[in-house]
């Protein structure tokens, strides 16, 4: 079911929906600051596989969503300094930090070399779910290969019924992905340029490196 979060009565209905979806393991797709994602309980396999059935089949780990700077502890094995000051800086907002996540987490992201993509989104609506759910896997709501969702409508044309809940908050205000930097090494990598560019991350880590890999 859709429901229109512009609309304050839609709006509440709308996130405890959401919320109650996904402690059953089902999905939702939701606004984010970047373009909308479609989501599970990360600590759910079942529905992490569902996300990547809904996707097309993919098992490549998706990212992981926070609501609050303070999961992050609990989710990685050790914060570099590094870490903890682009955190500070940059979120909630548009930065993909990849991190050791602790190796006593019960998960299955699928592809999973140790490592988490990990960002706390600057959308009120997604806030909301994720302090009630916890970590979500949440990946960009379309099928493999095709253009990222800019509403919640575009996404269920393309999702249909494998998602239980689409949270609606109007077109993305700026659909450009989210920055990824790898701190998982000596030296910080920038992965993939996005809505945070090099020199500002570099205002606050002088030492990230761009990734001469792709």
């Amino acid at each position: 079911m859709l429901y229109d979060c512009r609309s304050p009565a839609d709006r509440d209905r709308g996130i405890a929906a959401a919320i109650e979806a996904i402690k059953n393991g089902e999905l939702v797709v939701l606004p984010t600051d970047t373009v909308y994602g479609v989501g599970a309980d990360a600590f759910t396999p079942y529905a992490v596989k569902a996300l990547s059935d809904a996707k097309g089949g993919t098992r490549q780990a998706p990212p992981v969503l926070i609501g609050s700077r303070h999961t992050l502890d609990g989710l990685v094995f050790t914060l570099p300094q590094a870490a903890r000051d682009l955190v500070e800086a940059f979120w909630p907002g548009a930065l993909t930090i990849i991190v050791e996540h602790s190796p006593s987490l019960s998960w299955d992201l699928g592809d999973d070399s140790g490592t988490v993509a990990v960002r706390m989104p600057l959308h009120p609506v997604a806030l909301e779910v994720l302090r009630e759910t916890g970590p979500m896997a949440v990946a960009s709501a379309a099928k493999a290969g095709q253009p990222a969702a800019v509403t919640a409508e575009v996404a269920r044309d393309q999702l249909g019924y494998a998602v239980r809940t689409y949270l609606e908050a109007g077109p993305c205000p700026d659909p450009v992905p989210s920055t990824i930097v790898d701190l998982t090494g000596d030296v910080p990598k920038l992965l993939r340029g996005g809505a945070i560019p090099l020199e500002k991350l570099r205002d606050v880590v002088p030492e990230i490196v761009e990734s001469r890999v792709g």
